[in-house]
């Protein structure tokens, strides 16, 4: 479930703003006193009048001055009051618009959800692209995640797996509802890569995309999740469908998480990824056979990110050339029996970075020249059979990578004459 964020403004916020005219009207003038009394012994100082001769009688010319000044400050007030009563005016009518279009929205809304409930996957069709110009052209962002809601709840909903080419009409039917699944998650990605606060651009609103099945293409390469965006694919399942977020950026408060999913046969790539704050969490997930997973090249130098409890049967995950900075990164009880991660050529410079009682019964787990130059490496409790775990031809200059209480095999490459600097191996060694 996506956790509870802040509340939104609402639609009748601007409503709210808006003082009585009394009120307005009181606080407005007297502010224009203040400001013109102001004014006028400021000029007065710099005019050098510190002494007003009280002895001269009022002449004529004087009078007629005064009664023009008086005018002059009738009409001025005058002039305040319909300034303020035209500027309430505009918000009242600007509310009215709001409301105006709210409800137009909302009629659309409603034949909108109507045509997604069709029995013609044609219709449905129809009603996908309808709700996704309702989010764009929302009055408010509760209206838009209302409509980017319903499209995610669509894709939750469950569906009957293809019958085959034996039952032809029942496989047609299938494909065509397939058709609607893919083009909602190609609007997602294509909505969310827009830059935040252009038209169009769906970025900080939330996904609940929990428990679905991905079996199409979904892009996000480009995007930027921060602020305090929820993004969930809790339980999903990515069987031979392709996730991208190539050169993504997880900043701020953003929440990714992908707990218990399961990758059977399909790809996700986070080539190039930035992972600078936020949390992105696999906790509990499984890496299953031809499933890949890679974060080649990406960069951590401030996020959250957790892999505890992930299994690796079969699938393989990659870390090829990826910069660990900063923040943490963690591998606790981990499994790896038949599928593997690689981490050559990667770069430990100053993140934290836990293997903490993972097992490596199986695959393999290169570190080939990987180069340790600051920060923290944790296997400590770890179980390693023999040639899962390599570190051939890595450098050690910085840092520590420590193996308090491991057991089983020493990872090949590991010992040598003389100890890595800042390598701590296990007694039982």
């Amino acid at each position: 479930m996506i956790a509870n964020r802040r509340p939104r403004p609402t639609s009748d916020d601007r409503e709210l703003r808006l003082w009585k005219v009394g009120r307005a009207l009181i606080i407005t003038f007297a502010a224009a006193v203040l400001v013109a009394g102001g004014i006028f012994y400021g000029l007065v100082y710099l005019l050098d009048f510190q002494e007003i001769d009280t002895t001269k009688k009022l002449d004529a010319k004087t009078l007629f001055d005064l009664v023009k000044l008086s005018f002059g400050v009738v009409a001025g007030a005058g002039a305040l009051v319909a300034l303020v009563v035209a500027y309430r005016r505009q918000r009242v009518d600007e509310a009215g618009a709001h409301r105006e279009a709210t409800r137009l929205h909302t009629e659309r809304f409603s034949q909108a959800v109507d045509k997604l409930g069709s029995d013609s996957p044609a219709v449905r069709l129809g009603g996908v692209h309808a709700l996704a110009g309702l989010a764009d052209d929302a009055p408010d962002v509760n209206l838009r995640q209302t409509c980017i809601d319903v499209l995610c709840a669509y894709l939750r909903l469950p569906h009957t797996p293809d019958p085959g080419t034996a039952e032809l009409e029942n496989h047609h039917l299938y494909l065509a509802l397939r058709e609607v699944r893919h083009t909602i998650l190609r609007l997602i990605g294509d909505h969310y890569r827009r830059p935040e606060g252009t038209h169009h651009s769906w970025q900080g609103c939330d996904l609940d995309l929990t428990g679905v099945t991905i079996d199409g293409h979904v892009s996000f390469d480009g995007a930027t999740f921060s602020d305090d965006a929820r993004v969930s694919f809790d339980g999903a399942t990515f069987s031979a469908g392709m996730v991208t977020f190539d050169g993504a950026t997880f900043s701020g408060n953003a929440r990714v998480s992908f707990t218990k999913a399961t990758f059977s046969g399909g790809y996700v790539s986070f080539r190039r990824a930035a992972f600078s704050g936020g949390t992105v969490h696999f906790y509990g997930a499984r890496v299953l056979s031809c499933s890949v997973v890679t974060f080649c090249a990406a960069t951590f130098s401030g996020a959250e990110v957790s892999f505890d409890h992930t299994q690796f049967s079969g699938g393989h995950m990659s870390f090829d050339h990826a910069q660990f900075s900063g923040g943490e990164v963690s591998f606790v009880m981990v499994t790896f029996r038949d599928g593997g991660a690689s981490f050559e050529h990667a770069q430990f410079s100053g993140s934290e970075v836990s293997f903490k009682d993972a097992t490596f019964s199986g695959g393999e787990v290169p570190f080939d020249h990987a180069v340790f130059r600051g920060g923290n490496v944790f296997f400590n409790e770890a179980r390693i059979s023999a040639g899962v775990v390599e570190f051939r031809r890595a450098t050690f200059s910085g840092g520590g990578v420590y193996f308090h209480d491991a057991t089983g095999a020493v990872p090949d490459g590991l010992l040598t004459a003389p100890p890595p600097e800042g390598v701590i191996v296990s007694s039982q060694w």
